[in-house]
């Protein structure tokens, strides 16, 4: 399940053909959905109407063939109900929600009050998104056990960094929702222990092998398990750690041949020390590029 990246030009204007022609590629690598105004979106710069609009753009493109999930967190409970608002109209067939982004702290009660009142605000199923890199909190396992019993939670793509977290909440929840994996090199190991999937950076580049990912994490683990753990972590490692995201993660898309364009205001593109690093590590991988 990917995170599409939103092309803006120079000018920052959303480029809709560049946006339909990335759906396209996603879609033939085998996702089953798609999620749209997320962080790889830079949802941050997005209006309710860019959002809605994305939204209609990707939904009209799949015609049924692919699931879209769209982005709905915010500071504020009404600015996400607007961006959720925006998304139902639109024919999202779910929603994508931190807990109350900026704030950076949160009681049990506050977090259970916005994920409720965002559920009865919308006819769209939720799949909650746990990142406190993002976020600047995160939602422990009894936390995520507690809203599931409040709003009408899917699914869940987990982003926390400590694999112990991955764990416990795998071991709780697997058999009732969705677990979707976050960190590049969390995959195959989550996979293993019961992830329904991944949401993740990278794997996008791996052609004919992302469609394998599923697949060869519930086999017992074999070399070519290993080799392929082993390209994601550094595919990751190399996107999260070069320029601001998503900047990385757009010129590796352009130099595979996707028009990603350009980071959105303020975040600016990667230098042309920056592209070569990516440029190299792609060739020791072995990733096709046309630039």
């Amino acid at each position: 399940m990917p995170a599409i990246v939103t092309p803006f030009s120079q000018n920052g204007e959303i480029m809709e053909d560049g946006f339909v022609a990335i759906v396209d590629f996603l879609l033939n690598l085998g996702a089953r959905a798609i999620c749209v105004a997320g962080d790889n979106g830079e949802s941050w710069t997005l209006s309710p109407q860019e959002r809605g609009r994305l939204t209609r753009l990707a939904v009209d493109r799949l015609a049924g063939r692919a699931h879209v999930i769209t982005g709905c967190s915010a500071p504020t409970l009404k600015a996400s109900l607007a961006y959720a608002s925006a998304a139902q109209e639109n024919g999202a067939s779910a929603l994508l929600a931190m807990p109350q982004t900026y704030v950076l702290k949160a009681t049990r009660d506050e977090l259970l009050a916005r994920f409720e009142a965002l559920g009865k605000g919308t006819d769209v199923p939720i799949v909650a998104y746990n990142s406190p890199r993002r976020a600047g909190l995160g939602m422990s396992v009894d936390d995520i056990g507690a809203i599931l019993d409040v709003a009408p939670i899917i699914g869940i793509k987990e982003s926390e960094r400590d694999f112990f977290h991955h764990t416990h909440l795998l071991h709780r929840f697997r058999d009732r929702i969705s677990i979707m994996v976050g960190p590049g090199h969390y995959i195959l190991p989550g996979v293993a222990l019961g992830a329904s999937g991944f949401i993740a950076t990278g794997p996008e580049f791996l052609g004919e092998d992302t469609a394998r990912i599923m697949s060869l994490g519930k086999q017992a683990p074999s070399p070519e398990t290993a080799a392929l753990h082993h390209r994601i972590t550094v595919l990751y490692e190399l996107l999260m750690g070069t320029s601001t995201w998503p900047a990385a993660f757009k010129a590796g898309l352009n130099l595979i041949g996707l028009p990603a364009g350009v980071p959105r205001e303020p975040v600016a593109a990667c230098s042309p020390a920056e592209v070569d690093k990516i440029r190299a590590t792609f060739d020791a991988l072995g990733i096709r590029r046309i630039q």
